[in-house]
């Protein structure tokens, strides 16, 4: 079984308006519009990700009181269920029309489609499950029913996963370069002004993010690690420093990423004495609150750079 982080991805800074229209900058510089075709085609398939990460954590909350492997007993002691999903109707209706639609990209458009048949069979699976344990009908048939959907969800989850696990990698292929090709879109347009600096700042902490340990991939590489904490802690230095140039240029974005620097900071030092083993450094609480804030970052530099200046 694959263990995943509950991570929600950062959206690129894409600009509103149809294919057609060529968007101006403050400073009247039209964005590249290839790379205005990507950013759309890939946020299509962010949302998608970022909106069905909920049957991720539907799935985590079961396996938190399930022994995914042999199923409920009758013998648990807590019986948490599971979580009711989200209507992602309309976020798989823009990656399947994102999937037909220029620029090709054959590897990530081909995923997308795997991992929307994926979620379509499990999805319901889970809203059946759900439904099952929030009226308690275990109590009346003595989980014979929640036996019997274990046998169905279990499977369904692992090919989830897995096709979640295929999609994500597939947009990390292309997801580098895109990220300098927009940041050099945004300092060409603009300068390095505040959206440059959230994005800079946002890119480089996905980056360090990427490399925490998941409940089945326990050893962090200290130097791959080290090398994305430089950066990251480099973007972050960069950026308070035209903070303290152009006050309230950041909103409440201004002060988070130099607070998670700090507690990436602690967390690196918990895990040196372990060689990267989280496990053996008990880190599992520090892992929790540093995906939790994370997304709280991501959150925020959405609203901030709607007034960054």
């Amino acid at each position: 079984m694959i263990g995943w982080k509950g991570l929600v991805f950062l959206l690129l800074c894409a600009c509103a308006g149809s294919p057609a229209q060529a968007e101006l900058s403050p400073q009247g510089q039209q964005q590249d519009p290839e790379l205005q075709a990507l950013i759309r085609k890939s946020n299509a398939y962010i949302g998608l990700m970022n909106r069905t990460l909920r049957a991720v954590e539907s799935w985590n909350r079961y396996r938190s009181w399930v022994n995914p492997r042999s199923g409920p007993t009758g013998r648990e002691r807590v019986i948490y269920g599971m979580y009711s999903l989200y209507d992602v109707r309309e976020e798989i209706a823009k990656a399947n029309e994102a999937a037909s639609s220029p620029p090709s990209l054959p590897g990530v458009d081909a995923s997308v489609k795997r991992y929307i048949l994926a979620y379509n069979s499990f999805a319901p699976l889970v809203a059946e499950a759900e439904g099952y344990y929030e009226r308690k009908d275990y109590l009346a048939d003595k989980f014979a029913e929640g036996k019997e959907l274990h046998a169905k969800l279990a499977p369904a989850a692992e090919t989830f996963l897995q096709a979640r696990a295929d999609f994500e990698r597939e947009m990390n292929a292309i997801k580098n370069d895109l990220d300098a090709r927009e940041l050099a879109d945004i300092e060409r347009r603009e300068g390095r002004k505040a959206r440059w600096h959230m994005r800079n700042v946002m890119v480089s902490a996905q980056k360090v993010v990427d490399l925490l340990p998941t409940g089945y991939s326990l050893v962090v590489d200290l130097p791959e690690f080290d090398a994305a904490l430089d950066n990251f802690a480099a973007a972050v230095k960069v950026m308070d420093a035209y903070a303290a140039a152009n006050p309230n240029s950041f909103g409440v974005f201004e002060s988070q990423p130099r607070a998670y620097l700090g507690k990436l900071r602690e967390f690196r030092q918990k895990i040196e004495g372990t060689k990267g083993d989280a496990r053996r450094a008990n880190t599992w609480n520090d892992l929790s609150w540093l995906v939790n804030d994370y997304n709280m970052m991501v959150s925020t530099s959405r609203n901030a750079t709607a007034i960054a200046r």
